[in-house]
């Protein structure tokens, strides 16, 4: 009987579908044009799942790329790097592994927890519950449905009180990036309990909203639960084609699908038949641009690489209040390293990482919002998409003084 519980459990907990025995993740060193040509050539006889940069397109000399690839193809893979004298390591030799040890939080825990990944349906309840514990700081609303017709829930964090400027906050735009769902709830967590006990966060939100939206792709999010860990787009069909999903983070209006985006419906970073084509997208974009006399400011949270961005990533061109925005993350960087020592990259997203066309920042800012930031939280490859529980506390706490630096400095820059 123990056993069976033993093994009811396991199954509980690691419920994918898909199997990655043997499957790993190489990290390989790009010196030059040509290596650039052979991995897209290797990326067009393999099926590489890019972990960074998001594609083949998006490769450069002087950088490395992290990749995931299927244990049947390991031997292949390593043999054409060999030949090809590409310097390389294995960063995650066997994904299985960690796909089952992300689960190594102590905390007991069947219902939702904050330091635990919770799934879809924990998440659910906890909006609903949140919202209805602290009726006197926050609101929840309904802003759409996704492809899959499920709510797409937004929070609203504040004192109660008539035309105040808010910051917009949105998590878990791809779906295996599980750490960022992660922190916007404990956003609004921290954001509560700490509300009557520190003079900061009491000013933060008696004169700003935060509009929280816990779960952008919920339909990903869900298949990463339930099918393919490894998930990154929506889940929207198309008539015509087999292959399923839009990357939201390429489906903005920024640029649309010109860089670092793909029109291929199977790749990874397809930019969608249209920019906004996603209800998902479209939900998230009719909701700032109905409120854009009072948004102030727009973060979005991704993962993986330690780094914190802001426009321009669909062009190689700086934003009007450049110097601003680059003194400002500096300082948000450095609040962030202070508690833990978490070293974060920052700069504009095109020259600081890669060109990538219809991203929301990029959007946002576009529309008029000054302040707009991509998070990529922890860490820088160890793990990648599969950060192991223990370390969702200190990401989100380190995350959490560099968003409250910035919305500090968002309040006493109001525009």
């Amino acid at each position: 009987m123990l056993l069976l519980l033993a093994l009811v459990s396991v199954a509980l907990a690691h419920p994918f579908e898909e199997d990655f025995d043997g499957n790993r993740v190489f990290r390989v060193s790009v010196p030059d044009e040509d290596h650039v040509n052979l991995i897209q050539e290797l990326a067009n006889t393999k099926q590489i799942d890019f972990w960074k940069p998001d594609s083949a397109v998006q490769v450069k000399p002087l950088t490395s790329v992290d990749f995931h690839v299927k244990a049947e193809d390991v031997a292949t893979v390593e043999d054409f790097l060999e030949k090809n004298e590409f310097h390389y390591e294995v960063l995650i030799s066997n994904v299985k592994n960690l796909v089952e040890a992300q689960f190594d939080s102590h905390t007991r825990a069947t219902g939702h927890s904050y330091t635990k990944y919770n799934n879809w349906e924990k998440i659910e309840a906890w909006i609903q519950q949140i919202a209805s514990e602290n009726p006197q700081l926050i609101s929840q609303s309904t802003i759409g449905t996704t492809f899959e017709g499920r709510n797409i829930y937004l929070l609203k964090v504040g004192k109660a009180k008539p035309n105040k400027p808010a910051i917009f906050i949105d998590c878990g735009f791809h779906a295996r990036e599980w750490i960022s769902p992660a922190f916007c709830q404990w956003f609004v967590k921290e954001a509560v309990r700490t509300y009557e006990q520190e003079i900061h966060m009491k000013q933060l939100l008696d004169e700003l909203d935060f509009y929280v939206l816990p779960v952008v792709n919920i339909d990903g999010y869900v298949y990463t639960w339930t099918k393919s860990r490894m998930w990154r787009k929506t889940r929207s069909t198309r008539a015509g084609s087999s292959c399923v999903g839009v990357d939201p983070n390429r489906n903005f209006n920024a640029g649309w699908c010109e860089v670092g985006a793909s029109r291929s419906p199977c790749s990874d970073t397809y930019c969608g038949p249209a920019a906004e084509s996603e209800k998902e997208t479209k939900a998230l974009a009719d909701f700032i641009r109905k409120n854009l006399s009072s948004i102030k400011a727009y973060l979005t949270i991704h993962s993986y690489s330690q780094l914190l961005l802001y426009p321009y990533s669909y062009a190689n061109k700086l934003p009007a209040n450049y110097e601003e925005l680059n003194a400002l993350v500096k300082g948000a960087v450095k609040e962030l390293a202070s508690l833990h020592g978490t070293k974060y990259t920052y700069g504009p997203g095109a020259s600081t990482i890669y060109l990538a066309a219809g991203g929301s920042d990029d959007w946002a800012y576009d529309q008029g919002i000054k302040y707009s930031f991509t998070f990529e939280l922890r860490d820088t490859g160890t793990f990648g998409f599969l950060l192991p529980e223990s370390q969702i506390r200190y990401t989100c706490e380190e995350t959490m003084l560099a968003v409250k630096y910035i919305a500090n400095y968002v309040r006493e820059h109001l525009y």
